[in-house]
């Protein structure tokens, strides 16, 4: 047993467990005066509800167990989801939710980074996205300023901006929701622009096979019971599946140079948020991609910050930026405590209307909220 927490010498006994106590104290404090309700989502989920909405990443750092009847359960890897389900759950009006609790991801081997570690956050619903969105950024500002780093190191982003861009440019939306899917990962996805704007190659003997069995399973079905051990754990009609998919894509005209081209030069945007606004509404109108609602949102949400005494104009701001987790689309921002490469960010967050519909709901919810890493911050000024 270790005295030890993320980040933190001694913080789970004495001075520096009190010391912790008393920030996570004035963390939810702030976060109850700004209106939000405390809850207290369960620590464990089913797997086969939640884990599809965490994406790739955070799947595979899920840790998992598994009941007597053989369903499997996983520990919350963050509290967004959780507590989202909550909200759908009580069918609230705009609320306001505050939350502290340990979290839990798997790391790789040899990593330092922990396993287990404490979020304090808060999530906004329902309420008009510039106005909540500039709400939660100058609360979590504020809950670093309780912690003694006022002035953090940020990084924004509009992830909202990049999927308008993708929905404008002419594409099979196949390729849209891969494109979508990595985001964050940009050598991934700048492999995917490359690979859509490419003359398709000759496909080998195997795959030529696939493409023309895909429209009928029955010819599907007899290639894999043919190649037997080769398919492995898949299943008839996941081959299926995939034959039917390589073939639509296959079919697809590549995507346009040009379109490859200005959704590559938005990924790279790095400036000053004002900036960063005319230089990719210059790049839209340059490709002929009508994106005027989401410019629209950008603009209204840097008003709604320097409302906040925020100097929106000059925030930093990294269209790449997009926080590891798949479900964000909108704002997003991470801080982190200047000259302390060692610490994680001390706080992050974004906008996430579109998973309440993957959840269950009847349409996309109106979603954003942001995280402290107590621990984190309190070692960042040790």
């Amino acid at each position: 047993m270790t005295v030890d927490r993320a980040y933190l010498a001694g913080g789970r006994i004495g001075e520096a467990r009190a010391a912790l106590a008393a920030l996570n104290a004035r963390i939810m404090a702030l976060f109850e005066a700004a209106g939000a309700m405390r809850v207290e989502p369960t620590a464990l989920h089913a797997a086969d509800a939640l884990l599809d909405v965490y994406g790739e990443d955070l799947r595979g750092r899920a840790f998992t167990v598994e009941e007597p009847d053989g369903r499997e359960l996983f520990l919350r890897p963050d509290f967004t989801v959780p507590v989202l389900q909550l909200h759908l759950a009580a069918r609230a009006a705009p609320a306001r939710y505050a939350y502290l609790g340990p979290v839990w991801r798997r790391q790789a081997a040899g990593s330092a980074r922990p396993t287990e570690y404490l979020q304090a956050g808060i999530e906004v619903y329902g309420e008009d996205p510039a106005e909540a969105d500039a709400d939660v950024f100058a609360l979590t500002l504020r809950a670093l300023t309780e912690g003694g780093v006022p002035a953090p190191e940020i990084v924004t982003g509009d992830l909202g901006l990049i999927i308008a861009l993708l929905d404008a440019v002419p594409m099979a939306q196949a390729r849209r929701a891969a494109l979508r899917r990595h985001f964050w990962r940009p050598r991934r996805f700048h492999a995917l622009l490359e690979r859509y704007a490419a003359a398709p190659l000759a496909p080998t003997p195997v795959r030529a096979a696939l493409l023309a069995a895909s429209a009928e399973p029955a010819r599907v079905a007899a290639m894999a019971e043919a190649a037997g051990a080769l398919v492995g754990a898949r299943g008839v009609e996941e081959i299926a599946a995939r034959a039917a998919a390589l073939a639509a894509d296959a079919a697809e005209p590549p995507l346009a140079r040009e379109h490859a081209a200005l959704l590559d030069a938005a990924l790279a945007v790095e400036a000053p948020a004002a900036d960063a606004h005319a230089a990719l509404a210059d790049m839209a109108a340059a490709g002929g991609c009508a994106i005027g609602p989401a410019l629209d949102r950008f603009a209204r949400r840097l008003d709604a910050l320097t409302a906040r005494g925020v100097d929106a104009a000059r925030l930093p701001f990294r269209a790449a930026t997009a926080r590891n987790l798949e479900y964000y689309d909108g704002f997003v921002f991470e801080m982190t405590a200047p000259d302390r490469p060692d610490l994680p960010p001390l706080a992050g967050g974004g906008r996430y209307d579109g998973i309440a519909t993957a959840l269950g709901a009847a349409a996309p919810e109106p979603a954003v909220g942001a995280i402290v890493r107590p621990e984190a911050l309190m070692a960042a000024t040790c």
